[in-house]
This record gives C-alpha cells, sequence and structure tokens, in this order.
C-alpha cells in the first residue's frame, strides 16, 4: 500500500522562498562589498582580498583596533559559556525539583530577562552597575555580568525543557541500583544532558557574540569595543569595507560554531540510538 503524500502548499512555499531571499539579501550584499578593491561601501568593485590582509594598514589583519574587537567578543564569548552554562544547568536542575509556593515565582523571574526589551534591561544594568554595585570595574568585567545575567534565562529554559523530556525514572533507577544522589547526577543525569548543554552553550556563544546593546552601555572606551559597537561606530563616521570584512569574519565563526553544533548533536543522537538498539537486543 503505497503511502499519501501530503498535499503540497505552493504558496506558502513561495513565501517561505522570497522571506529567506528578502532576509539573506542584505547580508550578502555586506559580504561581497567586503570583496571591494577599492574604499566603497555602496557599489561593487572588482573582488579583492584587500581588506582582509592586503590593506598593510586598514584591513583586519593589520588593524590593530579592528583585532582588538574580534577579540574583545570572542573572548567576552567564550567567558560568558563559562559561566552562563554550569550556572544554568544547576539552576535548572534546583528549579527542577524545586517543590513550594515560591517555585512558581522563582520560574516567572528567570524567565525576566528574555521577554524584557534589551534596551530596558540594559539600562537597568548600566544603572545597578554605576548606582549600586559601584565596586565592579567596568568594561570586560560588567560586559561579562551583563552578558551572564541576560543569557542565564535562555540556559536553564533549554535544560529544563530537556529534563522534562528525560523524567525521573534514570535517576531514580540509579538510585535503587547503589548509587548516592551526586552520583546519578554525575554519572546518569548530566551525560543524559549533554545534547541539550552543548545547545544551550551555542545559544550562548550567538546571543553573546551578536549583543550590542549590553555591551555598548557597559564599554569603557575602544579597548572594551566588540564587533558590533566597532561596527555600528564606523558605519556612522563613514569607514571603508574593512567593517564589512570584520562582519564577514565573524559571520563565517558564528556559522562554523552552528555547523559544529549541528554535528556533535548529530553524533550524539547516533550514539544514542545505537545504545538503545544494543539494549533492546540484549533484552
Amino acid at each position: 500500500m503505497s503511502r499519501r503524500r501530503r498535499p503540497t502548499a505552493p504558496v506558502l512555499a513561495l513565501l517561505t522562498a522570497l522571506y529567506v531571499v528578502w532576509s539573506l539579501a542584505p547580508v550578502l550584499v555586506a559580504v561581497r562589498i567586503s570583496f571591494n578593491s577599492g574604499k566603497s561601501r555602496s557599489s561593487f568593485q572588482s573582488p579583492s582580498m584587500r581588506w582582509y590582509w592586503g590593506d598593510p594598514t586598514a584591513s583586519v589583519w593589520h588593524d590593530d583596533a579592528l583585532q582588538q574587537a574580534l577579540f574583545n567578543t570572542l573572548r567576552l564569548a567564550a567567558l560568558t559559556i563559562l559561566i552562563a552554562v554550569p550556572l544554568g544547568v544547576a539552576m535548572a536542575i534546583g528549579l527542577q525539583r524545586w517543590r513550594g509556593r515560591a517555585s512558581a515565582a522563582s520560574n516567572g523571574l528567570m524567565l525576566a530577562p528574555i521577554v524584557t526589551p534589551e534596551i530596558v534591561f540594559g539600562v537597568a544594568l548600566f544603572l545597578t552597575m554605576t548606582q549600586i554595585y559601584r565596586g565592579i570595574p567596568g568594561g570586560i568585567t560588567a560586559q561579562l555580568l551583563g552578558h551572564v545575567t541576560f543569557t542565564l534565562s535562555f540556559v536553564v529554559v533549554i535544560i529544563r525543557a530537556r529534563l522534562l523530556a528525560i523524567g525521573d525514572d534514570y535517576e531514580l533507577a540509579a538510585r535503587d541500583l547503589g548509587a548516592t544522589r551526586l552520583q546519578a547526577v554525575r554519572l546518569v543525569l548530566l551525560p543524559l544532558l549533554w545534547p541539550a548543554i552543548f545547545a544551550a552553550a551555542m545559544v550562548t556563544f550567538a546571543t553573546s557574540v551578536d549583543d550590542f546593546v549590553i555591551s555598548s552601555f557597559l564599554s569603557t572606551g575602544a579597548s572594551t569595543e566588540t564587533v558590533p559597537i566597532k561596527i555600528y561606530s564606523g558605519a556612522r563616521a563613514g569607514s571603508t569595507p574593512a567593517l564589512n570584512a570584520l562582519g564577514t569574519v565573524m559571520l563565517v565563526i558564528t556559522l562554523l560554531a552552528v555547523v559544529l553544533a549541528g554535528r556533535v548533536l548529530r553524533l550524539t543522537r547516533r550514539r544514542g540510538d545505537h545504545a538503545a538498539s544494543l539494549a533492546s537486543i540484549r533484552a
């Protein structure tokens, strides 16, 4: 018996294709301009790698200011992952097991950074750092605390969704077999949470790299400028296509991170399916 084919929706497919083209067109134009041989940012010129490493003073490879912005962005994203992901995993496990009247309020407060407009969140962080916690040094430290505060909610939401899918059966079975509570979490729960942890790390990386509002409010000058801040300030000053090249480099790094995340999740899923098949054969 042949399978029934689902009815196609050509209108929706056309609208989706048009939306994708409309969304990608500005990005592709910006990438193409980064390969211009001249200084124009409004028209296409002959292809060249001048603004990547060809120009001895203004290219990404030779401009210290552009390299500093790239380094600040990647360092801030890496530090945010190292702090926000472990803290978010611990908070997600704690909120999942917390029973009481205050648990619902805590879950609601955890979602506040996600639903709050980023400009409001950035102003609130700026006032907090400058008026209340005055001992916190500005620049990279304040930016790091701001990024961790903002991305922590995303990590908690992703990990809690995975916890709901896993359930309590595996951990209870480990406890019945003699494992302590800590051993059950370390040897059973965390390996099951690995795909969600990796996905949360990639979301944290993308959010931190893309952030402009929080980074700009908590920046203290050129030494703490990130790539979004550098592109914004340079675009207003009428700079060369080197900024397009810098944005293209960040785009490539982000795409590589996404591809790596997809590859790791696919391998993890295959291993899980293989383990499940072996367990069914042994049973």
